[in-house]
Formats: C-alpha cells, sequence, structure tokens
C-alpha cells in the first residue's frame, strides 16, 4: 500500500476528512507544487501559517514554494506577478490590503489554476466570484474584536479612555476588528477613544505609537491592538512608562507569547485566529481542486469557510454547588490556557 492509499483508508476509517475521503488513489511522486503567500513572515501569525501550510502539505505530499510578503504591498504585488508567471497545481495567498493583487489573480485564474484566498480579501464578494476564487478561509474579525473590547470594557468599569490601534486599514481583517471596536464602545457613553490609528501590523511602529499616546495620556486605562504583536509591544510600552497597573491591553490572535501573556495577567484577552486552519485548510483546498479538478472542488467546498476560535481570558467560571458536577460549568470550571497552548503547538488550533 503507497502513502496515498494507506492516508486514504487511514481517513476512512476515521471519519476525519470527507474531502480527502472522495480522492482517488494516485500516487504523489513527483509531488504537487503550490505557491503560498502571506502579509509577512515578520508577524507571528503569518510564520506561524507558513508552518502549519508547510506540515499539510507534507501530509499530502505537495511541494510548497513559499513568498514573503514582508508587510510591503510593493512586495507583494512583484511576487504575485512572479507567481502568475509560474506553472502551479494551485495557489494560496493572503493580501496585505484589497484590491492589490486582482490583475495577477486573474491571470492565474484565467489558466485554470485553483486560487485560495486566506485571511484577507483579493476583492469585494461579488469581484471575488467573477475572479474564480475558489474559497476564502477567514476568521470571523468582528466577532473576536467585540470579545476582547467587551472584556476590556468589563474591566474598565464601561468608563475611562482607551486607545485602538488598528493593523493595516486596507486589510479587510483589520477593517472587521475595527467595526468590531466600534461595535462596543458605540453602548459606553463614559468611554473615550483618545486615539484610533493604524499601526500596519508593525512592533517599531506600534511602539512609536505608544510611546507618544502614553505621554499624551497619562491617565489611559485601557488598549485594543489589532494582533498580539502590536498588543505585547504596547505592554512593553507600558511597563517601561511603570503604568502596568493602570493600563489594561487585549489583542487578537491567541499566540502561544499571548496566551502565556494572559495567564500572567499581561493582557486581559486574545480571541484564537487560527493560522493553522486558515493556511492548513487551504493546503486541502487547494490540494483537492488540483487533484480532482475546479468543477468537482466548487461542489464540494463552500465559496467562504470560517475559521473559528475563541476568547481567551482568565477568568473562570465557578460554584461550589456543582463540584462534583463540573461539565455543568463553561470550561469546566478550569483554567484551560495549557490546553489551548498544548493544541497550538501540535498546529492544529
Amino acid at each position: 500500500m503507497d502513502r496515498r492509499t494507506f492516508l486514504k483508508h487511514a481517513v476512512l476509517a476515521g471519519g476525519l476528512s470527507p474531502l480527502i475521503a472522495k480522492l482517488p488513489e494516485r500516487r504523489t511522486d513527483p509531488p504537487l507544487r503550490a505557491a503560498m503567500m502571506n502579509d509577512g513572515l515578520v508577524v507571528s501569525w503569518g510564520a506561524q501559517g507558513r508552518q502549519a501550510a508547510e506540515q499539510m502539505g507534507r501530509w499530502l505530499g505537495v511541494e510548497i514554494v513559499w513568498f514573503d510578503g514582508n508587510l510591503d504591498l510593493n512586495q507583494q504585488r512583484a511576487n504575485m506577478a512572479e507567481i502568475a508567471e509560474g506553472d502551479w497545481d494551485f495557489v494560496a495567498v493572503q493580501p496585505g490590503s484589497i484590491g492589490t493583487l486582482v490583475e495577477s489573480t486573474e491571470r492565474l485564474t484565467s489558466r485554470g489554476i485553483p486560487v485560495v484566498d486566506m485571511d484577507t480579501l483579493i476583492a469585494p464578494f461579488p469581484h471575488l466570484q467573477e475572479l474564480g476564487i475558489l474559497t476564502f478561509i477567514t476568521p470571523d474579525n468582528v466577532m473576536m474584536a467585540e470579545s476582547v473590547v467587551q472584556a476590556l470594557v468589563d474591566k474598565m468599569g464601561g468608563a475611562g479612555k482607551i486607545a485602538h490601534t488598528w493593523g493595516r486599514q486596507g486589510h479587510t481583517g483589520a477593517q472587521g476588528r475595527a467595526q468590531g471596536f466600534y461595535n462596543v464602545i458605540h453602548r459606553y457613553p463614559d468611554i473615550e477613544v483618545v486615539d484610533d490609528q493604524p499601526g500596519d501590523w508593525n512592533v517599531s511602529l506600534t511602539t512609536d505609537i505608544w510611546e507618544i499616546l502614553l505621554n499624551r495620556h497619562p491617565d489611559l486605562k485601557a488598549g485594543f491592538l489589532h494582533n498580539d504583536d502590536m498588543a505585547l509591544a504596547a505592554r512593553s510600552v507600558v511597563e517601561r512608562h511603570g503604568m502596568q497597573d493602570q493600563v489594561i491591553l487585549g489583542g487578537v490572535d491567541a499566540m502561544v507569547p499571548a496566551i502565556q501573556a494572559v495567564s500572567d495577567g499581561r493582557l486581559v484577552a486574545t480571541a484564537r485566529n487560527s493560522s493553522p486552519r486558515v493556511h492548513g485548510w487551504a493546503v486541502l483546498a487547494g490540494y483537492y481542486a488540483a487533484v480532482m479538478g475546479l468543477e468537482q472542488a466548487r461542489l464540494d467546498i463552500p465559496s467562504m469557510i470560517v475559521a473559528d476560535g475563541p476568547l481567551i481570558t482568565l477568568d473562570v467560571e465557578s460554584d461550589p454547588e456543582l463540584a462534583n458536577e463540573p461539565w455543568k460549568i463553561r470550561g469546566y470550571g478550569r483554567n484551560n490556557l495549557s490546553s489551548y497552548i498544548w493544541a497550538q503547538e501540535q498546529l492544529v488550533f
């Protein structure tokens, strides 16, 4: 039994993936070849995504050629132009900003190459369908932001000054996170937003923003930042100013350092934006389309797939009367942060 046959039978036995179960038996030598790119490997979420994609590729027999966006839209455009000239079994990309990769994407899809859009819209939804994108895999950015901001607001007592540091404004995920922030804050008239600007996912820029911010607003109570890297950078600034007992912070992505920071009380909350799911599922979808054909793949794969993830805080529900029946309490009444870290380190969360 070759590796492909073994994998298919293992999946059928375990009932883990109907997509793989439908695949015909085929040789993986030579392996399929795919091009992938995300916004930048300097971002911890992007680096983990590459790791997860390459692991999925090893399992499925896909050679992945990686192009680093390097948080530079011009670099992304150049990378995508190069990708569009190559021969690939499928392509998966996360644009840094909506509208920047449309022309190159059209060249790929016009040649029948499956393209998966990850995390950020390549184009608005109607145009995305016209482009022939196989599927768009994304977290629920509004929900993640709302859950983190609500946790911050609760800790603030519904009043005080808060700062809002975006990712890149052209990034549709950042736009969703901003909307989630406003959805919550607009319900609290006693909360004042004293700073509202993009940090572009850039730790150095975020550090500069927060140095100025704390000098201008020594009575700041909280900050919501669009990813964990920026939130932890802000936390370092807060600590340098000796304001760690005053200013509370939250981020998004729930990377391991952020979960540890929640456990240590350095962040109030983060929400899991699963990079392994977004990137790993993109490889699975692209692989399926390459093997089964685009027509079949469009029948079997939704045009949009939401990669779910929970809010992560240190708050634990408890009820002494249910001590012997913990399954009746949310989260079993336990601090489960170590389980999230373990699952993430296995690239499955």
